[in-house]
């Protein structure tokens, strides 16, 4: 069975947990999906005891801060292992949708060594990949789609599971019914949630186009999708975020809804 690793739950201006990112891991490896916005990914992988040299697949969603940077940590301590010939079997490959390619190429160039970006393209591919493609990753079906934000080309992915269940990632945005067929028939959605409706007027998140839980579990339930897992949310309440989301969450979806927290494996 595949499990869902949960490197990070918060938004773009979290300090007391980590940017939403995450792995799917299969008998044959992690599925890496964006990598936060700096080093503190690397902690994350060693302590939820991800090695560095098992990942060799990751996705790019898009290219804010929260989202990107990470990955550019994720080139560099996987090309130090490249280059220390041994450390490091195969290619990374990271997939992104095609205005994506040249952005973290770039970065790269400028912020890592020679011996390091160099191996972009040998070792290190970017592979962009086009809305509604679908791809062989680790002997699983993904495909891409366009999620249609409106701040930056932003793409989600739906993946076949083990079982015939189907996963999807809805991006960090509230879902856009263009994507209906890559999300309709989802056993697992993860969505969005900026915070609690009740909260709404605290932190707008309607003005930074996000979701509050309520409207993501009306979502669910709406279009029948058993498994709900929400993230990328504020953090004044970590204590009791899973308590509070959830006590909401449960009064419009009746699936089973997951809120959690960094370090978390969750069985798919």
């Amino acid at each position: 069975m595949e499990q869902l690793y949960v490197f990070g739950t918060g938004n773009a201006s979290v300090t007391r947990c980590y940017n939403t990112c995450f792995a799917i891991r299969t008998e044959q490896g992690y599925f890496m999906v964006d990598a936060g916005g700096g080093n503190g990914i690397l902690k994350i992988l060693e302590d939820m005891n991800v090695p560095l040299n098992e990942i060799h697949h990751l996705f790019v969603t898009h290219e804010h801060t929260d989202h990107i940077l990470g990955v550019v940590w994720m080139i560099r301590m996987i090309g130090q292992r490249i280059i220390r010939q041994g450390d490091y079997e195969g290619t990374l490959s990271i997939y992104c949708h095609p205005g994506l390619v040249d952005t973290i190429a770039t970065l790269c160039r400028l912020t890592t060594q020679k011996k390091i970006h160099s191996l972009i393209g040998d070792r290190i591919l970017l592979l962009p990949v086009e809305d509604g493609e679908a791809l062989a990753i680790l002997g699983r079906k993904v495909t891409f789609f366009d999620i249609h934000s409106t701040k930056a080309t932003q793409f989600g992915f739906s993946m076949e599971l083990s079982g015939g269940k189907v996963l999807t990632c809805a991006g960090d945005e509230p879902y856009n019914p263009l994507c209906g067929p890559y999300v309709a028939g989802s056993h697992w959605l993860l969505h969005e949630a900026f915070c609690l409706y009740e909260e709404r007027h605290r932190f707008k998140p309607y003005e930074k186009h996000h979701s509050t839980v309520k409207d993501a579990c009306e979502l669910a339930a709406s279009l029948k999708i058993p498994n709900l897992v929400l993230w990328h949310t504020e953090e004044k309440n970590l204590a009791v975020r899973k308590e509070r989301y959830g006590a909401e969450g449960r009064q419009y979806y009746q699936g089973n809804l997951f809120i959690p927290d960094d370090g978390e494996v969750i069985g798919l």
